[in-house]
């Protein structure tokens, strides 16, 4: 990594922990915050060095409680959603949120509008949006904010509609080894092991 590519990866991972910034966002106005070229931009795996970092520096006395309380919530949603095979995914799965991180739950539906109508039948209002899914193309996402007791505040969470079929090597791990998402029994299993 480039002495540029790190200094733009740090200051995104402080729009990222301290501004609850979406990780895109943040690179580009990092870049342009530090009048840094869009060919220095950090990858991923450079930003999310960067977070960790923060997060151990900054905020190494909240961060994991506030972590804990989005995982027991996801873990509610997810088993409210269980009919829908859904699945954790971006920071409060790979362990980098903080209180102004959003929930990413990945449904994997036979039948997009299913999951739509879930919600309408249990009175959950939420907005519908457009995200990039899997192979680049346009997939809805629906947007729900729910209290959360522990952290004594509303998060955001963000429902992406998937087709069933994608759910084949979604657990592929990554370059490092590690998983872009896991099932209710995977984050069972991080709860528990923060336990220990």
């Amino acid at each position: 990594m480039t002495e540029l590519t790190a200094e733009i990866a740090a200051a995104a991972a402080r729009l990222i922990v301290d501004e609850g910034m979406d990780w895109g966002p943040a690179k580009q106005r990092a870049a342009r915050d530090l009048g840094m070229p869009r060919g220095a931009l950090p990858g991923n795996d450079e930003v999310e060095d960067a977070v960790r970092e923060h997060i151990a520096i900054f905020h190494a006395d909240t961060q994991p409680a506030e972590l804990r309380a989005l995982r027991e919530l996801a873990a509610v949603w997810m088993a409210r959603l269980a009919d829908f095979r859904p699945h954790l995914t971006g920071a409060v799965w790979r362990g980098t949120a903080t209180r102004l991180s959003n929930i990413h739950l990945q449904l994997y539906c036979d039948d997009g509008k299913a999951a739509e109508i879930a919600l309408l039948d249990r009175g959950v209002d939420f907005d519908v949006a457009e995200t990039r899914g899997g192979k680049g193309r346009t997939v809805d996402m629906l947007v729900l904010d729910a209290p959360c007791p522990a952290l004594q505040e509303r998060v955001t969470i963000c429902l992406t509609i998937l087709d069933f079929d994608d759910l084949r090597g979604a657990l592929k791990p990554d370059a490092r080894g590690l998983t872009e998402r896991g099932d209710l029994a995977a984050l069972q299993t991080l709860l528990d092991t923060a336990d220990e």
